[in-house]
């Protein structure tokens, strides 16, 4: 008896476990759904990006030739030739900034060529706005501020770039800073500048870069090939395949990578009123009496500094009118260019490749 109603007692309980257990899941099932949607709810729905088109690649040829020169005429022929959209006429800052403005309103612009001949002592030469000043950090940052330029709509993105090729334009940071400023937009472009030599219409190749090595003589009294080439020499010491003699007297490149020389001048023009002033003129005999002076100015030894030239390097003239002093100073600068050839292979000049950060600074 005793064990038939132990029996039974664990019968029960077996059946009141089963039914407990079986209760349990049943609930779980049926919030097992619910966890379900929730989970569901919180995935994000995907957006569609918009697929941004770019405009094929512009170049603005901003200058143009004098006399025998023909470096914007190989550069226009080099761009056409690669069958790119050439923009003529457009010689100042302002007016390439309008005409993007104009034309960039259906795309964005991809690359921006802006072909300027230029050396980091002469400066750009380009215009400010149209019939301003040629720019310079202090032209453009002037420029800017008065707000006289107009300013860059959304015509670009951070993937475009504005790649300038005007040589020497990444030896002068203040000014290459400021030309990004004056490109500044909603999205700011990359600005592209080589620290080499730009040039076009070359015997062997039609653009290839060089590195430029200088040396200065006052204007009208050149020491002579041999002396200039003994100072370039003692200048540029690391240089060790370049023969300075042979390179000076080198107008062209006669054959792939050999060295040639090209000339310049920088002047300087200096006018000083003493007319309702205290201070007295200086009366001058010979030029090293205007020399002695300049360096006792701090504003104009501070400007001349700014040429990275030596104030012995220039000749000086004077002339005296009424209480008008004009100071004029011209030198002549001799560019070295060593063309840049591949270290392997064929004899070849480096393809100027705006990707290649060896070649070109991105700012």
């Amino acid at each position: 008896m005793k064990t038939l109603v132990k029996n039974t007692v664990i019968f029960g309980l077996s059946i009141l476990a089963t039914t407990v257990f079986i209760s349990c899941n049943s609930n779980e099932i049926e919030k097992q759904p619910e966890t379900q949607i929730s989970a569901q709810n919180t995935i994000p729905v995907a957006q569609k990006v918009k697929a941004i088109t770019y405009q094929k690649p512009v170049v603005f040829i901003a200058g143009f030739d004098k006399g025998n020169e023909t470096f914007y005429n190989n550069a226009r022929t080099y761009f056409k030739e690669k069958n790119l959209k050439v923009i003529d006429g457009k010689y100042s800052l302002e007016e390439i900034i309008l005409w993007l403005n104009t034309n960039g309103k259906s795309s964005l612009f991809s690359e921006i060529h802006i072909v300027n001949k230029s050396n980091p002592f002469k400066g750009m030469n380009l215009e400010t706005v149209i019939h301003g000043d040629k720019i310079t950090a202090e032209t453009l940052r002037r420029t800017i501020t008065q707000g006289t330029l107009p300013k860059l709509q959304n015509v670009v993105n951070t993937n475009s770039k504005i790649i300038f090729h005007a040589s020497g334009l990444v030896e002068n940071l203040e000014l290459l800073k400021t030309i990004k400023d004056a490109f500044h937009a909603k999205e700011n472009p990359k600005v592209i500048a080589s620290p080499y030599h730009t040039v076009f219409g070359g015997a062997f190749s039609n653009h290839y870069l060089a590195q430029p090595y200088y040396v200065f003589y006052p204007t009208a009294n050149s020491p002579g090939i041999t002396d200039l080439s003994k100072e370039i020499a003692k200048k540029y010491p690391e240089e060790t395949e370049i023969e300075w003699f042979n390179a000076l007297n080198n107008e062209e490149e006669r054959y792939v990578g050999e060295a040639y020389t090209t000339q310049f001048t920088v002047p300087i023009l200096w006018e000083f009123d003493f007319h309702n002033t205290d201070n007295e003129m200086p009366k001058f005999k010979i030029a090293e009496e205007v020399m002695d002076w300049i360096e006792q100015d701090e504003q104009l030894m501070a400007e001349l500094k700014t040429y990275n030239i030596p104030l012995e390097k220039f000749r000086w003239n004077w002339k005296v009118k009424g209480s008008k002093l004009t100071i004029k100073g011209r030198t002549t600068g001799l560019c070295v260019l060593k063309p840049l050839i591949k270290p392997y292979g064929d004899l070849k000049h480096i393809k100027p490749d705006t990707n290649n950060k060896r070649l070109y600074a991105m700012k």
